[in-house]
């Protein structure tokens, strides 16, 4: 098993599972803000090199989508140059990088679940800056894992589940947007996912670098089926039972305009993810109510 996890994002919800999920892989150093400023590479180049993990856990991300059309700076120092940074210095350590990306790196004019060997065309900053990301990891040579999934929700931080739920007691009438179709991914299902996928390339003293040549790379990770976001709200309703339901109203994203354009379409095809590794995702309804248990 893996000696030593570095893990960034430990507080945030997906970070949150994996520091849950990777307790028994080895020790987890889950660093803070202050001891690794994402924005500091300096920090983080320090971090890594005073704990020398076998492997980097790196869910830590710039997820305002909107606020980064105007900040793309700040999205591309956290989304790009740091996963770029981390990938060096698992080269030099021989270290594996685990990391996580986004349904957004395409333009949502399929009508059919992406592969990983699709074309990319993301349509916001975003979107662009965890490409970057991407291509900086693999471009590298350290051995890696790059986890797209999307529509991401748990019971922590901010996300369109907390969001709906607060809605719900404070107003009698919700409008969702209803022409956009996705796969709500419950961020534990992402943590018990990895740590599977983990434990198949991990020998008695770390890290199999020669299952990682042979296994890594870019795979998709999401909840199986696809709904939209008005239908997803109309689940969480249907699971929470809130005393007063509002009424959900479904509307086009046009009615809705945000200054980042989301995809149409974003449902990932985690097929890749089956066949390597015998994982899949549970459906999507089947995950929301066993997080609202």
């Amino acid at each position: 098993m893996a000696k030593r996890i570095l893990l960034t994002g430990a507080t945030g919800q997906v970070g949150w599972e994996l520091a849950r999920c990777l307790q028994g892989m080895g020790e987890v150093l889950a660093p803070g803000r202050q001891a690794m400023d994402l924005l500091d590479t300096d920090s983080v180049v320090r971090t890594l090199r005073d704990f020398a993990p076998d492997v980097i856990v790196n869910p830590a991300a710039y997820t305002a989508v909107d606020r980064a059309e105007t900040d793309e700076a700040a999205a591309y120092q956290v989304n790009a140059v740091v996963p770029g940074i981390m990938a060096e210095e698992a080269r030099r350590l021989g270290a594996l990088l685990v990391h996580y990306s986004t349904d957004y790196v395409f333009d949502g004019t399929s009508t059919t679940p992406y592969r990983e060997d699709e074309p990319t065309h993301p349509q916001n900053a975003y979107g662009r800056t965890k490409l970057a990301g991407e291509a900086a990891i693999a471009a590298s040579g350290a051995n890696h894992l790059i986890l797209r999934t999307s529509w991401v929700y748990g019971t922590r931080g901010a996300n369109f589940l907390l969001t709906v739920q607060r809605l719900a007691r404070e107003r009698d009438e919700l409008r969702i947007v209803a022409d956009q179709q996705g796969a709500p991914t419950w961020c534990r299902t992402i943590a018990e996912l990895t740590s599977q996928v983990l434990v198949q390339g991990m020998g008695e003293s770390g890290v199999d670098a020669d299952f990682w040549r042979e296994h890594g790379g870019l795979y998709h990770l999401t909840a199986a089926g696809q709904t939209t976001w008005h239908g997803f709200t109309e689940a969480i309703l249907d699971l929470s039972q809130p005393e007063k339901r509002p009424n959900v109203v479904p509307i086009p994203t046009s009615a809705y305009p945000l200054p980042a354009k989301r995809p149409a379409y974003s449902v990932l095809d985690n097929d890749k993810l089956a066949r390597t590794f015998g994982l899949r995702a549970p459906d999507w309804r089947d995950a929301l109510a066993l997080c609202l248990a």
